[in-house]
């Protein structure tokens, strides 16, 4: 049996360290080195973690061998909007983080993070949950139900717009 539970606070640095881990398996490059990047996700996962508002959450599973580091996780976040006929509360999900440490890989930890974290989100009444896939990732979150998207999907990526304006 996998026993998965809510990350709380303390839980910041293991769930930068799997997320430099995704970054890496994700995109193809070396695993980003601590930094900045590292030091600022951290202060992020410890304050979200522990807002009252409840709209960021991450479930994980233990290393069987060391309880005190993570082995997997699935983090997700609330967005509100405005409330739609197919949305009353006018909240949307977005999952994101979604990792196993290679040596723990094929033992079903990340599926049984992400049906902790979909229960999450059902239960505050959100009607539509997005994700972006790896196409290792792909397959199995076709089994849990994701599907494309009816509408297009576009996005601007504003992070380097200074940078070409400059």
């Amino acid at each position: 049996m996998i026993t998965v539970r809510r990350a709380d606070p303390s839980d910041a640095a293991e769930l930068v360290r799997l997320r430099a881990v995704m970054i890496r398996d994700a995109f193809g490059e070396p695993e980003p080195r601590p930094g900045e990047w590292s030091e600022i996700a951290q202060r992020q996962f410890r304050a979200r973690l522990a807002d009252s508002a409840g709209l960021l959450a991450a479930f994980v599973v233990d290393r069987p061998d060391e309880p005190e580091r993570l082995a997997s996780c699935a983090v997700g976040s609330v967005d509100t909007r405005i409330a739609s006929p197919n949305s009353l509360t006018g909240e949307s999900g977005y999952i994101f983080n979604v990792v196993t440490d290679p040596e723990y890989r094929g033992r079903g930890f990340s599926r049984a993070c992400m049906e902790e974290l979909i229960e999450w989100f059902a239960k505050r009444g959100v009607a539509r949950v997005s994700l972006h896939a790896s196409p290792s990732g792909e397959p199995g979150y076709r089994a849990l139900g994701f599907a494309p998207p009816r509408h297009t999907a576009l996005q601007l990526d504003l992070w380097n717009r200074s940078a070409q304006d400059g």
